[in-house]
């Protein structure tokens, strides 16, 4: 059988504060938005809107198509005419919050260590950023998008974390056995959640959230080198 290991990526093969990357990337997109009309503060709130639909996504429509419903309906549909702006944004301003966040060698050297102990290696990242987000992000943390079997953005997902269909759905699109599959993420509510479904799980602490104050004891948790000597693999 084949085994797999997913991996979350912010704050996980990523690092970084979270509340610090999302400052910084409203701040980016209100100043590229600005001349357009937009005022800040609607605008931060009209993408939390449409991130906690994302969140309730019941998988009729794609996460994509759930966030611009949304946001057309707070700015109405002359909006559309913006999303060449935005599209720009994510292809060229959107690099600008790297230096937001953090970097650790061991993500990739990792990462390479257990393809070549014969793992197949996804990006199970919470799809609510578009494509161009997702391969930048994929790209700070050392990696190249060609790294990963595959990965969720918003376009291609039809659920969030930490519903289990987010997860439910990645195992029946890449005919992945649940008990041959372990999902590694920094978030105790979003990633976790995955071992509801039979997939093993382990908790990585360098940049752990634990909104929910939950006890991390009951999962295997650690650095990426507690990882390897969780699954008996040497660098």
């Amino acid at each position: 059988m084949e085994k797999w290991i997913l991996f979350d990526l912010d704050g996980t093969l990523l690092p970084m504060d979270q509340e610090v990357f999302t400052k910084a990337y409203f701040k980016e997109l209100a100043k590229k938005l600005a001349p357009y009309g937009y005022d800040p503060e609607v605008l931060v709130n009209a993408i939390w809107s449409g991130t906690a639909d994302m969140v309730k996504n019941n998988g009729q429509n794609t996460n994509k198509t759930v966030f611009w419903d949304r946001f057309f309906k707070i700015f109405g549909e002359g909006a559309k005419n913006h999303l060449s702006v935005i599209d720009e944004f994510y292809r060229i301003n959107f690099d600008n919050i790297k230096n937001f966040c953090g970097y650790n060698p061991e993500a990739k050297k990792t990462v390479d260590v257990l393809k070549k102990n014969g793992y197949k290696v996804g990006l199970a990242t919470n799809p609510i950023f578009p494509l161009t987000a997702t391969e930048l992000r994929i790209k700070w943390a050392g990696f190249t998008p060609e790294d990963f079997k595959f990965y969720t953005t918003y376009e291609n997902s039809y659920y969030c974390k930490p519903n289990t269909d987010y997860y439910k759905s990645i195992l029946e699109k890449y005919g992945i056995s649940p008990e041959n599959c372990i999902m590694v993420g920094n978030d105790v509510c979003e990633d976790m959640v995955a071992e509801k479904l039979g997939i093993k799980v382990f908790l990585l602490t360098d940049c752990i959230i634990n909104k929910e104050g939950k006890d991390i004891s009951v999962y295997p948790h650690g650095s990426f080198s507690d990882l390897l000597k969780f699954l008996k693999i040497e660098k």
